[in-house]
């Protein structure tokens, strides 16, 4: 059965219509100043962090977000009780680990996989590499303090 070519142009023409109006609708936004977007983007990842500088009292609406992104990214892997899941159990991690180690272990796996025999150790043990979740450094950051929250850090 032919299809009419008036049902193509007409299909042809509202795909056209529609197109050309979300184009109307992009260029009406504010143009991207692409100097300072540059600035704006996350951390490359690879960059070892030697400093991280902890608040007292801890900073509550951070460890809210570090909690959004345990869930969405740590939580399938990670338990927060002390029970091991596919990764260590996050319960006293920060007792354990120093700030720097958790946020290169978080934004950097590879280079501490290369770098830190207690990593290597637990790959040995967990058998399991952890993935390059492309945190930001201040969603890293987030997540450390919701580890802290975790450990009861006030």
């Amino acid at each position: 059965m032919k299809t009419p070519k008036f049902l193509l142009v007409a299909a042809f023409a509202a795909g056209l219509f529609a197109c050309s109006d979300g184009a109307k609708q992009r260029t009406q936004e504010a143009p991207v100043d692409l100097s300072t977007a540059a600035t704006k983007l996350p951390e490359e990842h690879g960059i070892e962090m030697k400093a991280v500088a902890l608040t007292t009292p801890l900073d509550q609406k951070m460890a809210k977000e570090g909690l959004v992104t345990y869930d969405l990214k740590c939580s399938a892997c990670h338990h927060l009780d002390g029970a091991r899941l596919v990764g260590p159990s996050w319960k006293g991690v920060t007792k354990r680990r120093k700030p720097e180690w958790i946020m290169n272990m978080i934004t950097n796996v590879d280079m501490m996989l290369d770098k830190d025999p207690e990593v290597q150790k637990m790959l040995e043990e967990c058998l399991v590499r952890m993935p390059n979740q492309n945190l930001s450094e201040p969603q890293a950051r987030a997540v450390l303090e919701f580890m802290r929250k975790n450990d009861g850090v006030q």
